[in-house]
């Protein structure tokens, strides 16, 4: 099975892109396809025996162009130079043709009561182009009348067609016996007109809902530097090559630290606006910003491999999924268009039958044809998903799929796992008694200088910069590690290495405590005294209890892990949490889950390793991720961040763009009901004609879009993010005081 998105052409309204992908999930070879009418895409599953020359050819034979495979870097620009042509031409138009309705002096060599012939053959002409400026229109309805998928291009068709056949036959009459006969070559012109017009318009609102994809694409730096000196693209990087990133510049692929430190600026994948320390052996993600030291780093993850280029793409696979409600719209539209058809042409007959003239009737005809035009209608949903989709991949949520932001508002259950998601994941020093003279700094610094020849999950715990020499180091089975520095002999280790040296513990209700509040327990002696009693324990991520009450307003919280009782009850106990359920296997979980579903929306947060089964298995699955490996992830929704407040913003999103789509499919609906009547004429104090209609017609369809941009002001809601950030260096309240002011000042 393989999987493309090609760009498409020639889609103008919900029953151009519900027709194509109708008529493409018919077609041979192909297992499923989605059409994106704002992004103007499809994405299509196919089997191996189609190629991509196969599913160009129905995508022609449908009535539309392929325009090869979606490159999001390519800019399409608008040529207006037409648009402005035919704006000037329009002017002239209905002016010559309406000029003497309003008592303004017409053209002498066109004038209707003198030179009747002259006027006919000048609109003829003028007309004959319009209809060149909008072959695409007239081509694309004719097919999609033959395919019988009929469209907004059908509506128009037929209208133009209508007025310009019968304008020509009136024509014809008046050469022949030179008398007046009603012409309505300037609604022919003014229908294409504002169609181009309003389609032009609707493009350039459609493009600002693009930006978010646009800047992911343009964040990575067209060139870098290699280790030698030598300036290349970021096209001949390869794989293993050594690159240089000064001070000032960014990021050129993803990568990893060779040599040097620096601080990254990342807050473009992950919303975190705090520049990120990088050391030797630590990541890179293409399009950081380096802010101060100058390093060195191996490339690892280049072109379609990279971070970037996998967000992009996910990004744009989320905006070709289709939300439930967007179905709502495909199945209105797929019968609109033929019913609008039989209504005017009853509208035609009735009006006939009355007794009213043929061109009186034809106008009814024409003006009900132009009026319904779907346009609106099928801008409601996608338009509002994709800004929706922008405004998540802006703080740092990345939505594989559409249906979340439908479903997200839905959920009632919200099920978190514990290891790695409500905590880090990894131990880190929860409390220090310090029995010593040493200050906090330099003790931590000891320790960290034994425990990274260490290799025990507990040394992880101990980080500090300019480390001691250490000799002597030897590791002690089951107790610890020793060694010397600066002739000093240190012992670190559980409280069996108190035993098996003799030592006269002074400490015992200290360590009781430790253990009391869930930590494992490390003993630091310096020459057979004890000089430290350090916690350690993997302690909750930040703001992990603010967002945990904030949830639990309106949703039941349960925490699901795999860890023992005692230590998932105290987390919880913590956090606030009162349903726990702990010592249980992914299969417990799997199971947990389809039992909870059968009444509940559930959402699964875990770290989308261990968890994955259970991520897929839920409602919505959230993923945490570094943001380097988000390929592997099984999840609906990334978090970029890592911040369980993105949780919340999700939600939020996902309820202001619900509300979003139903008042664009409020406006869609209410405008055709309101303005199909008038174009039949059942209120006779309302006139209404094909001109005015379609002006009509572009104005819902741009109502619409700005009611759909309107959900951009959401991403102001989260410009104040609570962030939470260690700091070292700290050893009292002075301390602390002094970094507070220094925060507030700025």
């Amino acid at each position: 099975m393989k999987k493309i998105i090609l760009s498409i052409d020639g889609m103008s309204c919900s029953a151009c892109s519900s027709s194509l992908e109708k008529y493409l999930n018919k077609q041979k070879g192909i297992k499923s396809a989605y059409v994106n009418l704002v992004l103007a895409t499809a994405s299509i599953e196919y089997d191996d025996e189609i190629d991509i020359k196969d599913i160009n050819k129905y995508i022609k034979d449908a009535g539309f162009k392929s325009l090869g495979i979606y490159d999001s870097k390519k800019v399409e620009k608008q040529n207006n130079n037409y648009l402005i042509l035919f704006t000037i031409l329009t002017i002239i138009t209905l002016y010559i043709s309406m000029a003497h309705m309003i008592n303004l002096p017409s053209i002498p060599f066109l004038d209707i009561e003198r030179h009747i012939d002259r006027y006919a053959l000048t609109l003829l002409v003028i007309t004959i182009l319009y209809l060149i400026y909008g072959f695409d229109i007239i081509k694309s309805g004719i097919k999609n009348l033959i395919h019988k998928s009929s469209n907004m291009d059908t509506l128009v068709t037929i209208g133009v067609l209508s007025s310009f056949i019968y304008s020509l036959i009136s024509t014809i009459i008046i050469l022949i016996r030179n008398e007046h006969m009603p012409l309505y070559y300037e609604s022919v012109c003014t229908i294409i007109y504002f169609i181009k017009l309003g389609r032009y318009i609707d493009k350039k609102s459609k493009d600002k809902t693009k930006e978010a994809i646009k800047e992911l694409v343009t964040i990575t730096p067209e060139y870098a530097l290699l280790k030698n000196g030598k300036k290349i693209t970021i096209d001949e990087i390869k794989k293993d090559d050594i690159l240089i990133c000064k001070p000032g510049m960014k990021i050129a692929v993803d990568g990893v630290i060779t040599n040097g430190t620096t601080h990254l600026d990342e807050s473009f994948i992950t919303g975190e606006s705090i520049p990120s320390k990088k050391i030797k052996d630590m990541k890179v993600v293409a399009g950081s910003l380096n802010i101060d030291g100058s390093i060195e780093y191996r490339a690892l993850k280049i072109g379609k491999d990279s971070t970037i280029s996998e967000i992009v793409r996910l990004v744009v696979e989320a905006t070709n999924t289709k939300a439930p409600i967007s179905k709502i719209a495909d199945k209105v539209s797929g019968i609109f268009v033929p019913t609008v058809i039989i209504i005017s042409i009853i509208t035609l007959i009735i009006y006939l039958i009355l007794g009213y003239s043929i061109s009186d009737s034809l106008i009814r005809f024409v003006t009900v044809l132009v009026v319904a035009c779907p346009c609106a209608l099928g801008l409601a949903t996608p338009l509002a998903t994709i800004v929706s989709e922008g405004v998540c991949a802006k703080n740092g949520i990345l939505v594989k799929t559409s249906e979340v932001l439908e479903l997200a508002s839905k959920i009632d259950t919200v099920i978190f796992d514990k290891t790695g998601t409500l905590t880090f994941g990894k131990l880190k020093v929860s409390k220090i008694n310090n029995y010593s003279t040493y200050t906090e700094k330099e003790l931590l610094k000891i320790i960290s200088s034994l425990e990274s020849k260490s290799s025990h999950p507990i040394a992880t715990a101990f980080k500090s910069d300019g480390l001691y020499k250490v000799t002597n180091f030897e590791n002690i089975e089951g107790l610890g590690i020793k060694g010397t520095i600066n002739n000093n002999n240190y012992y670190i280790g559980n409280n069996k290495i108190i035993d098996k040296l003799k030592i006269n513990n002074l400490f015992i209700q200290d360590e009781k405590k430790l253990q009391e509040e869930g930590n494992s327990i490390v003993y630091v002696i310096e020459n057979n005294q004890i000089i430290s009693l350090i916690g350690v324990k993997d302690i909750v991520r930040n703001n992990a209890k603010k967002v945990i009450k904030e949830l639990k307003k309106d949703k039941e919280i349960i925490m699901l892990t795999g860890d023992n009782e005692l230590t998932a009850s105290k987390v919880a106990k913590e956090l606030g949490i009162d349903n726990v359920i702990s010592n249980v296997l992914p299969k417990e979980k799997n199971e947990k889950i389809k039992e909870l579903k059968q009444k509940h929306k559930v959402m699964m947060v875990g770290d989308g390793i261990n968890d994955a089964p259970s991520i897929s298995l839920a409602d919505i699955g959230v993923s945490l991720s570094s943001g380097t490996d988000i390929a592997s992830n099984s999840a609906n929704v990334i978090l970029m961040n890592d911040n369980l407040n993105s949780i919340i913003n999700l939600i939020k999103i996902s309820k202001n763009t619900i509300k979003n789509i139903k008042q664009n499919l409020f406006f869609a609906f209410f405008y055709n009901i309101c303005m199909i009547p008038i174009a039949i004429g059942v209120f006779p104090s309302i006139k209404m004609n094909p001109m005015i209609g379609s002006i009509a017609m572009t104005l819902s369809s741009l109502t619409v879009v700005f009611n759909a941009l309107r959900l951009r002001r959401v991403n102001q809601m989260f410009k104040s993010i609570e962030t939470v950030i260690n700091v070292e260096g700290m050893s009292c309240n002075h301390c602390a005081n002094k970094v507070m002011d220094a925060l507030k000042k700025n």
